[in-house]
């Protein structure tokens, strides 16, 4: 199965003259985790406020 790249297993690792290398930094940035549902984390919070809140009334009505 491995021996169709037999020739090109061992080659060096490509590196651009073209292009610099990117930081470790940059690079983990790119698969950092992203807010995919903008506004959702603050609609969750608002709702928990809410509900705390009610539950607050709630007791104190007792």
């Amino acid at each position: 199965m491995t021996d169709k790249y037999d020739d090109i297993i061992n080659l060096p690792h490509h590196v651009s003259k073209r292009h610099p290398r990117m930081s470790l930094y940059n690079r983990a940035a790119q698969f950092a985790p992203f807010a995919a549902l903008t506004g959702y984390e603050e609609a969750i919070a608002k709702v928990i406020r809410d509900t705390n809140a009610k539950k607050e009334d709630n007791e104190m009505d007792i």
